[in-house]
């Protein structure tokens, strides 16, 4: 049973929308969902009404339904923990690069409040440190671009006005700068809020992987969004943030938590406002992720189920009517003015009805107060006279229909699924699908690991060895910031590992010219620190290292422990390079990411990361992956955009190197079962392995260890396969050249 706290209607004013056996009252906007109260059909309305007997079955039927579509606790934390993770993978790389900013990631993917089907986005957040947007005189800072807010009764509520402020001292900015300030009535200099409109995604991350902000296939879409950081709340938001709630949600300890959390000014002005290109939003995108945090799995479920009908029934017709936010809202709001406990397994359809019941009387009144700054109205002219009555109408046959709507849900199978389930049947395999969630969630984990290690190391990919060594140890001086939290120390290490392995790797090939054996010894030494980033990937450059180098038993020591280590059935190809199609993921792959909660440990155990050597490592790369480093001619490099600076590296799959090498190694030691194996091995991987993010690669190793056997026709074949794979920025050009030279000589 649901019940709400007693309150007294301060307007006689209400609307009343009937949705099964069960009324809801509510004030219109002058009173927003402060005077709530079931009511049984027929009963006085003071009385709480029963749910009936239906709606427990429904509810129950719906929860097992959405528990099946990976709606459920465990996969909930899961996307928390790694989406935290890479938030501060996220920033953290743009920290080591040098650059003043923090990332955050807001919205339903780090929430949990999303589906496969769903295909939420990513809400990125750039906030830019080098401002300082200040609400008193008091907290402006030397050196850095001070802001004073401004919110007086000529900006719309939500949003404030920025006057810029000197840098040298705290005063008021007198001189207009350029196009990008303006001179107000008051001869207050304000700051636009178009000021980072020819700031594109790929000029605002250059120093990033901006890349995978367009979706890369099998990696979710990233939304990035540049803010300006604000350490205190607007005075706005000052009425939710002093509120006392003894025994309500939120608490007491939850809204002061919310106060000591920043907020940001985002470059958005107010729709129809007269200071349209003046205001900035205010944002409390930490407050509102902290509640979400804050839910249990019926309130999540509640939620993402207002989402899918949402977009099957109105988003269609009426794109920029309600907005997921806007949901998001209203479910807030509900939950406050209820008891906890009223938000079971067994009562998901009623506390659905209430909350979709609450929106009818939101759009209806054109009402719906943002949660922490409440003068905020988020529904403001966003209904058309044309489109206002159908979106009511809309909404009333879903709350009419006594949950029938639900089965014209398509958005992860849901019709089909409750169907089955109101027929008596098990309608998803268990665990299916949250298995197959969580192994998405992992690979798109190690995806920005891999990513953004490797855009560290394009930004040393031509500089000499000594300037390299000296960029790679600035890097990992950030080890030592006391203002890391657990997660930003592990995601350093994540992110650092295969730095240290890159690090040793270029000593090792100053060594070779200069055969320094303390040099060398700190190489290896350094090149131990990366060997757990995952599978084989620095594991196989330690191994060629020791291949350069001569040390063929050595060599064969570390492959043959990495071929034992790599289970086929279960290590997933890991590649950030190439906007290529990830197919199936493997089933034991994606069991053991469900299985585990230390999803940050695992991946040494299941990913197998591309090999990556830059230029200056060239002594320790073998001669037939040398030739990758230049892989293009003039004209070629027309064909290659800014996220393609891998391809003045050699960059290969893990599991076709490990082949490779087996193969030049037993080949040197003269075993030529062995070496015939790894051939054989070669030419299968590249054939069976769908996920190869360098399957061109692969085939030009293939070709020249085909040339090595003589084998001149199928030399040929692997090198035009190469090229019908990538046409420009190809080495296979080099190697037919080579050839055909070769046999025109002899």
């Amino acid at each position: 049973m649901i019940e709400l706290p007693n309150f007294r209607f301060k307007s006689s004013k209400f609307t009343q929308v009937q949705f099964s056996s069960i009324y809801v009252f509510l004030l219109c906007k002058d009173n927003f969902i402060n005077s709530c109260t079931f009511t049984l059909q027929g009963q006085k309305h003071k009385r709480m009404s029963r749910i009936p007997d239906y709606a427990h079955n429904l509810s129950l039927r719906m929860s097992r339904v959405m528990d099946g579509i990976g709606v459920n606790e465990k996969i909930v934390m899961k996307r928390r923990r790694l989406w935290l993770l890479n938030e501060s993978i996220l920033s953290l790389s743009q920290q080591l690069r040098g650059n003043d900013g923090n990332i955050f990631i807001f919205g339903s993917q780090i929430e949990g409040t999303t589906t496969l089907g769903l295909k939420s986005d990513a809400d990125c957040v750039i906030s830019i440190n080098k401002f300082n947007v200040i609400q008193d005189w008091s907290e402006w800072e030397y050196g850095k671009r001070n802001l004073l807010m401004i919110q007086d009764e000529y900006v719309s509520p939500g949003y404030c006005l920025l006057q810029i402020l000197r840098d040298d001292a705290p005063l008021p900015l007198v001189v207009e700068t350029d196009d990008n300030t303006y001179r107000d009535r008051m001869g207050r200099i304000l700051l636009k809020n178009t000021i980072f409109n020819s700031v594109g995604n790929n000029e605002l991350l250059r120093h990033g992987p901006a890349h995978s902000t367009q979706g890369d296939p099998g990696v979710n879409d990233n939304d990035f969004v540049l803010a300006l950081p604000s350490r205190l709340y607007p005075v706005q938001a000052s009425h939710w943030l002093c509120q006392h709630r003894e025994g309500h949600w939120p608490t007491n300890d939850m809204i002061q938590y919310c106060r000591n959390t920043r907020c940001f000014v985002v470059g958005v002005g107010k729709t129809g406002s007269v200071n349209e290109i003046l205001e900035w939003r205010i944002s409390t995108s930490f407050a509102e992720r902290f509640l979400m945090f804050n839910l249990n799995i019926t309130q999540i479920r509640c939620y993402v189920l207002m989402k899918m009908i949402l977009k099957t029934f109105i988003t269609q017709m009426f794109p920029n009517s309600i907005s997921s936010f806007m949901c998001k809202t209203v479910l807030i709001h509900c939950i406050s003015y209820t008891r906890s406990d009223a938000w079971k397994e067994n009562t998901l359809f009623t506390c659905l009805s209430f909350c979709l019941s609450t929106l009818y009387n939101c759009v209806q009144n054109e009402y719906c107060p943002h949660f922490i700054i409440t003068q905020n109205n988020l529904m403001s002219g966003r209904f058309s006279p044309e489109s206002k009555p159908l979106i009511l109408e809309t909404l009333r046959y879903v709350i009419e229909s006594d949950g029938r709507a639900l089965l014209e849900i398509k958005y992860d199978n849901i019709d089909k699924y409750l169907q089955s389930c109101l027929n008596g049947f098990v309608p998803i395999h268990p665990h299916f699908i949250p298995t197959l969630i969580a192994g998405q969630l992992q690979r798109n984990n190690a995806h920005g690991i891999s990513s953004h290690s490797k855009f560290l190391l394009s930004e040393i990919y031509d500089l000499s060895p000594s300037l390299a060594i000296q960029k790679l140890l600035t890097f990992m001086s950030h080890h030592h910031n006391e203002s890391f939290t657990n997660i930003d120390r592990r995601a350093y290490h994540l992110i650092t590992r295969y730095l240290w392995s890159a690090l040793g790797s270029i000593l090792a090939s100053l060594n070779i010219n200069q055969q320094d054996h303390l040099t060398y010894k700190k190489a290896l030494s350094f090149m131990s620190l990366g060997l757990d980033t995952d599978v084989a990937s620095c594991k196989l450059k330690l191994a060629s290292v020791f291949y350069c180098t001569g040390d063929n038993e050595r060599t064969e020591l570390i492959l043959k422990n990495i071929e034992e280590c790599y289970d086929l059935s279960a290590v997933e190809p890991i590649c950030s390079c190439n906007n290529f199609r990830i197919y199936a993921i493997r089933e034991r792959f994606n069991r053991l990411c469900y299985e585990s909660n230390e999803e940050s440990t695992l991946l040494k155990h299941i990913t197998a990361s591309c090999v990556c050597f830059i230029r200056c490592e060239i002594n320790c790369c073998p001669l037939e992956l040398q030739h990758e480093m230049f892989r293009y001619t003039q004209e070629d490099f027309a064909y290659r955009s800014y996220n393609d600076k891998w391809m003045d590296m050699s960059v290969v799959d893990s599991l076709p190197y490990l082949y490779f090498l087996q193969y030049k190694t037993y080949s040197r030691l003269g075993r030529q079962d062995d070496k015939q194996r790894a051939l054989s091995n070669i030419a299968r991987t590249i054939d069976v392995e769908p996920n190869l993010g360098h399957r061109d690669t692969a085939l030009n190793l293939l070709g020249q260890c085909m040339e090595e056997e003589n084998n001149v026709e199928n030399a040929f074949k692997c090198y035009a396969l190469s090229l019908q794979i990538r046409r420009q920025n190809n080495s296979a050009n080099i190697h037919i050249c080579k050839l055909i030279n070769k046999l025109i000589n002899n």
